[in-house]
């Protein structure tokens, strides 16, 4: 759960102006946050923002759960994000098959034979948030939504799974297979701009094993998140230590959902103040109507 959302319950339990204030704008942040990451566009993000945030303070005072007032946040924030109408520019709500996502013999080949590849480069090179905003964006919506509430939002898969509706167990796969997909987008361009400074290729040696390679790719995600029992953590790190190609792309599907929780969205002061008052008003007068029935 994020912090920010606890803080918040608590600074609106306390009372006061200045502490409902401060509760205002870590919502702000909030929903504008996951709104920008969602929407992909400032000006359908602030609205949404705007949206939800109008809507949401006349509910505040029945929130003294910061999970309950998380899950609908971000449930009236995830509708209105898909209900924007840059809709046009979200990629097609089709679904990701693993197969499409796995490198084949070519791209194991080019992490074995070519010693310039390593996971620290990579990292260092597709740290640009505009690649990497880019590569979320072309993710089909289901699995978009996913990603960005559980690595950039850092909610748990129960928490993604209550909000979206869908079951742990999908929610796991769909985030596997999202975070292979801005892998995989990150890795494009990242070849795609080392190769302009190539004059000789390093001879790569023969892979026959693309088939051994990719059973353990479906377990990856549960691997780096410590979701997976000891024997078969054992089974990949046994893998790893014998294919130099899988431990490149390990590390590089690491450095991805690093970046992932790194991509930081900031919340435009103008508009934030402005609406920050029309929320304030609007929560002085919700708490008045409260004490005159009371």
């Amino acid at each position: 759960m994020r912090a920010e959302i606890e803080r918040a319950v608590a600074l609106l339990r306390d009372g006061g102006d200045r502490n409902v204030e401060q509760a205002l704008a870590l919502l702000q942040n909030t929903v504008f946050s996951f709104s920008m990451r969602v929407c992909g566009h400032r000006e359908d993000a602030e609205d949404t923002m705007q949206e939800v945030l109008l809507k949401s303070v006349p509910q505040l005072p029945k929130f003294d759960s910061p999970k309950a007032l998380l899950v609908w946040l971000y449930k009236v924030a995830r509708t209105r994000c898909l209900m924007k109408r840059r809709k046009s520019k979200f990629a097609p709500a089709r679904e990701l098959s693993l197969e499409e996502l796995m490198p084949d013999r070519k791209e194991l080949e080019q992490l074995a034979g070519d010693g310039r590849i390593n996971p620290e480069s990579f990292a260092i090179r597709s740290q640009q948030a505009v690649r990497l905003r880019e590569a979320v964006q072309r993710l089909p919506p289901q699995y978009r939504v996913v990603l960005v509430l559980r690595d950039m939002e850092g909610l748990t898969d129960e928490e993604v799974a209550e909000i979206t509706g869908v079951r742990a167990a999908t929610i796991r796969v769909r985030l596997h297979r999202a975070r292979l997909f801005v892998r995989k987008e990150l890795m494009r361009t990242w070849m795609t701009g080392r190769a302009k400074g190539v004059r000789k290729q390093v001879p790569a040696p023969s892979l026959n094993r693309p088939a051994r390679c990719k059973a353990m790719f479906a377990e990856l995600s549960n691997y780096l998140d410590e979701q997976l029992d000891d024997s078969l953590c054992q089974e990949i790190e046994r893998h790893m230590e014998g294919c130099g190609p899988c431990r490149v792309f390990v590390a590089t599907l690491e450095a991805t959902i690093e970046q992932c929780r790194g991509l930081a969205e900031k919340c435009p002061p103008p508009k934030s103040a402005h609406l920050r008052q029309q929320l304030m008003q609007q929560y002085k007068q919700v708490q008045a109507a409260l004490r005159a029935n009371s």
